[in-house]
């Protein structure tokens, strides 16, 4: 069988035609009022300095604004505190992303926690992400959120089936797990340490790959028929899985590039658009 291809960058482009509409209605109805997206870039990281501007293109694209905050490789933590702290204070600012990682001398996990949970539009917080394990309101960590709204989009049934999520990072693979589990997948958490992994990813319905090492998940460890994740990105285009052999027998998978990808800018700026409409209408 030839497999669905969960075309992620085709389901941002539909997303961001959608936001620009909503946008458009926001400032009709606000005065000219729009989102504004405070981006929070600390240090000279080149890759760091490319998703931020990829971040910024996506919100001029729907006609939302961005605030564009560039702070030294020598910042503090309590600096960036104090500028989150800022932004926090701001009634013009609806959304803020910290970029990951920030210069080892800062505390990063405080400074995420510092931002304001309605502000907490990538979804990096401990208590935004207790909520949304609790399954009370809060905005869901770009990544797994955006898979899920491409599950969600290609109509793959998630309830009661065995999700096997390889790795355990605090804003893919934990968050995954519990999204996983909210929609009712029976779900396990493998990572590379994980004794008998082969044996768990062959029992899985669907498998996603967040484990951030190239085609450590072999092809064929993945069963017939399964939907399959792969939330990585390495040099040469490959993911965490090896995908090639399964595209004639699995389900659906999403390719790399092109599938989650997009999903995460995508979805930061569709809970930034969210955040400004409950803040400004």
């Amino acid at each position: 069988m030839s497999a669905l291809v969960m075309d992620g960058k085709a389901l941002a482009q539909k997303t961001e035609q959608e936001l620009s509409t909503r946008v458009t209605a926001l400032k009709a109805k606000s005065n000219g009022q729009t989102p504004i997206l405070a981006t929070i870039l600390v240090g000279g990281d080149p890759a760091s300095a490319t998703y931020v501007k990829m971040k910024g293109n996506a919100c001029t694209r729907i006609g939302m604004d961005s605030l564009k905050v560039e702070m030294s490789e020598a910042t503090t933590t309590e600096q960036l505190l104090a500028k989150i702290d800022e932004l926090n204070n701001n009634p013009n600012v609806h959304g803020i992303l910290l970029q990951h990682p920030v210069p080892e001398q800062i505390d990063e996990r405080a400074c995420f926690d510092a931002i304001a949970l309605e502000k907490d539009v990538d979804g990096v917080t401990c208590l935004g992400f207790g909520r949304m394990s609790m399954g009370e309101e809060a905005y869901g960590c770009a990544t797994p959120k955006g898979i899920m709204r491409l599950l969600e989009a290609y109509n793959i049934d998630i309830a009661g089936k065995h999700a096997v999520v390889v790795g355990r990072s605090p804003i893919l693979g934990k968050p995954m797990a519990m999204m996983l589990l909210g929609a009712n997948a029976t779900v396990t958490i493998c990572h590379s340490r994980t004794q008998g992994l082969e044996a768990h990813i062959r029992q899985a319905d669907i498998v996603v790959g967040a484990v951030g090492k190239p085609e450590f998940i072999k092809a064929d460890w993945i069963k017939d028929g399964a939907v399959v994740v792969d939330a990585g990105y390495h040099p040469g285009g490959v993911g965490d899985i090896e995908l090639e052999p399964l595209k004639e027998r699995v389900a659906a998978y999403t390719p790399v590039p092109g599938g989650v990808g997009p999903m995460t800018i995508n979805t930061l700026i569709y809970q930034s658009v969210d955040s400004g409409e409950k803040k400004i209408l």
